[in-house]
């Protein structure tokens, strides 16, 4: 039996430390709408089609309260990493530097398309790339 098509990937977690300084980074500096927050816990945006959902990890470790959610016990250690789909990487970039952001990498794939690399605040690396980057031949 095969397992049935997938459409896309709705939601991507990363992991973070502070939640005000990845919502000062992901709603105030990208612009991506906050859908929920709880303090200590998460902060979850909106990014097109797909859900942006920034953990505290330590907290979502801890098995579900009674009564909560049946969501399973979860998290990482370490960077992560994020690639936004991004068409005009020219004006990012001068977004990003404005607002004093490093820029770690900025270059061509052997195939065309560019990619743009920072770090998030908790030091997720977050990339932003020509839609074309994975595009089917």
């Amino acid at each position: 039996m095969t397992a049935p098509a997938l459409s896309g990937v709705l939601e991507a977690a990363l992991y973070v430390d502070d939640l005000d300084k990845a919502e000062a980074f992901y709603a105030g500096l990208l612009g991506l709408e906050r859908i929920l927050r709880v303090d200590g816990r998460h902060v979850f945006f909106r990014a097109g089609e797909t859900v942006v959902l920034c953990f505290v990890a330590s907290a979502t470790r801890q098995p579900p309260a009674e009564g909560a959610l049946p969501v399973p016990p979860h998290g990482a250690s370490g960077p992560g990493h994020l690639c936004f789909a991004a068409a005009s990487l020219d004006r990012l970039r001068d977004h990003l530097t404005a607002n004093h952001i490093a820029i770690e990498a900025d270059f061509h794939w052997p195939h065309g398309p560019r990619s743009i690399y920072v770090r998030d605040p908790a030091g997720n690396s977050v990339e932003f790339a020509d839609p074309a980057l994975w595009a089917k031949p």
